[in-house]
């Protein structure tokens, strides 16, 4: 019996400290989640780096279902900013880059006892041609810090670009939100700086939430206002 091996190269590349991690920033940005260097595209947003582990067999026949464990370890007690300013869980998202012809196991193939295990988490394709990209998130981190991919070797057979032969696996997890959207513009999860030196003559905090800090530059006398979005709290010295 041949057995399709795979060597796991794991890029673990992972954020702390957010919540809402959504894959469709890096589907609409990038065609593979996976630049040249090595780095996988979620951290141009998520700014911190912590690992991820994944547990998958060693060896497996063609044809073939098998699970990917991937496990986003974090505290569960953190909380972290959300979008309106308030403080709440972590969610957490991965993405999977399989070898060429591995994908999603199709429905019919999951055995009761896999669909048990996943639960109710919903796997899309990075694109419809990249069916070995595979992405999920945002889930809630308290139930999903474990996540199971269902895979489905590919059979060489029926498939003649497939071979018998070791592959590499690229793994990128997050915790929660990240601190710069895919625009480049900041989230309300991340520092804000001021942008003159001088004396804080005034501070409001907006109806909305957030702040409007005045800054008195004595040197020159003129006045510069930076705008806090809700969130993030000032600390003055």
């Amino acid at each position: 019996t041949k057995l399709l091996c795979a060597n796991f190269i794991l890029n673990t590349i992972t954020f702390t400290y957010k919540k809402n991690a959504y894959p469709i920033f890096a589907q609409q940005g990038y065609e593979i989640p996976r630049e040249a260097t090595g780095r996988i595209v979620c951290a141009n947003c998520h700014l911190a780096n912590k690992p991820v582990d994944i547990e998958v067999p060693q060896a497996v026949l063609p044809d073939t279902v098998f699970e990917a464990v991937v496990r986003i370890p974090y505290d569960k007690q953190l909380k972290q900013v959300l979008a309106n300013g308030k403080k709440g869980a972590l969610n957490v998202g991965a993405v999977l880059i399989l070898p060429d012809g591995f994908e999603l196991a199709p429905l019919d193939r999951i055995s009761p006892e896999l669909k048990e295990k996943i639960g109710n988490l919903s796997f899309q394709s990075y694109r419809p041609n990249k069916r070995n990209i595979i992405v999920i998130g945002p889930v809630p981190g308290q139930k999903y810090s474990e996540i199971i991919f269902p895979i489905l070797s590919p059979e060489p057979a029926m498939k003649k670009d497939v071979h018998f032969l070791k592959y590499p696996i690229y793994i990128g997890g997050n915790r929660g939100r990240g601190q710069i959207y895919h625009d480049g513009s900041k989230s309300n999860n991340t520092v804000y700086n001021a942008t003159s030196v001088g004396i804080v003559s005034r501070i409001v905090r907006k109806e909305k939430g957030g702040y409007e800090i005045t800054i008195v530059d004595v040197s020159y006398g003129h006045q510069v206002v930076d705008i806090i979005p809700p969130g993030p709290k000032p600390l003055v010295s």
